[in-house]
């Protein structure tokens, strides 16, 4: 027997297609869309505006598809990080962020990763696919804090310029008056630079980008991020430089600061001369060791020295703050030991 369809994640015109298809109504499709991103149903029997006879044949070929997460670990500071299975044996997570003015929740895009950064847990457990825009969605849409949420960031597991298609459909969802109706302001798409999504992304999407930079160095570069050598960070660089970026959507570039290796006043010299004249904030990252690393996160002195170093030469530059640590802090750890749980 065949597996129904999840409706979750569908767009607008997809939803019509499904209304075709069973012989609904033009004007279902938007209805659906209202119980599913507005109304946050959880079954199609509750879809009340749409005739039994209606429900019924949808419920033959579909289900809403909303999922709860399968566990979830919460930080002495409020942090709360949540996995979701989304196969056999695949786990991915995201994770709740509150914090004074705002409620942040990093997604994840896929299985795993490609890019096998060495700082990354996530990339070391290779790519076991994309994650559809259902899963995508769903991992919003289903925890508790939904209604608490601010702001969304895919910096979570996998790269989600790889998996464009899947991103750009849940964009929609998320910014459109059908779906979420969010300002696309409230949206941050985070990318090592695959240059085809880079530039769709630019063109179609009104969202904030985040550049994961890491070194200004391309052998240094290189050593930790082998995507250097297909998407050279110069070379994205001088696609980011060619949309303006001086009004309401931003660029942050983010540097994860390793001790001994990216974080000396070499460095922010070689920041600043990368991205100078570009409108944008750099976010220093503390690195949240991982199992078998010999990585170590940059000590307070130096992140100071190198912001400071920055901020002189007028790039707005900050900090962020740890979260999380207590609770497999760093991305990709908790779906890590619950596959390795299962075999």
């Amino acid at each position: 027997m065949e597996a129904k369809r999840r409706l979750l994640g569908m767009t607008l015109n997809e939803l019509k297609e499904v209304a075709s298809e069973l012989n609904l109504p033009a004007y279902a499709s938007k209805q659906i869309a209202d119980w599913l991103y507005k109304k946050r149903i959880v079954s199609i029997s509750e879809m009340t505006n749409l005739s039994a006879a209606n429900r019924n044949a949808l419920s033959e070929k579909y289900v809403v598809g909303m999922t709860s997460p399968s566990e979830f670990m919460k930080s002495v500071d409020g942090t709360i990080k949540y996995l979701f299975q989304v196969g056999v044996n695949a786990f991915v997570e995201s994770v709740y962020i509150p914090e004074e003015d705002r409620a942040t929740l990093c997604v994840s895009s896929q299985i795993g990763c490609k890019m096998n950064c060495s700082f990354c847990m996530t990339g070391r457990q290779g790519f076991n696919g994309n994650l559809t825009t259902s899963d995508i969605i769903n991992q919003i849409q289903s925890i508790p804090e939904y209604e608490k949420l601010t702001n969304i960031v895919f910096m979570g597991m996998g790269e989600p310029l790889d998996n464009a298609d899947e991103l750009f459909k849940a964009l929609e969802i998320l910014t459109s008056s059908y779906g979420y109706g969010w300002s696309p302001k409230r949206i941050t798409v985070s990318t090592i630079g695959v240059a085809k999504g880079l530039q769709r992304f630019l063109k179609e999407s009104d969202c904030h980008l985040a550049y994961s930079l890491h070194s200004p160095f391309p052998d240094e570069r290189l050593s930790i991020m082998p995507v250097e050598k297909a998407f050279p960070a110069k070379e994205v660089i001088a696609q980011i430089r060619q949309f303006d970026f001086s009004h309401q959507r931003r660029v942050s570039f983010e540097y994860i600061m390793f001790d001994g290796l990216n974080d000396d006043l070499r460095h922010a010299e070689g920041v600043a001369k990368l991205i100078a004249g570009i409108p944008c904030r750099v976010n220093l990252i503390r690195f949240h060791a991982i199992p078998n690393s010999p990585l170590k996160s940059s000590n307070t002195e130096n992140m100071n020295a190198f912001r400071d170093t920055l901020t002189k030469k007028g790039i707005v530059c900050t900090i962020r703050s740890s979260r999380g640590e207590d609770i497999f802090a760093a991305c990709g750890m908790l779906s890590t030991a619950k596959k390795e749980q299962k075999n």
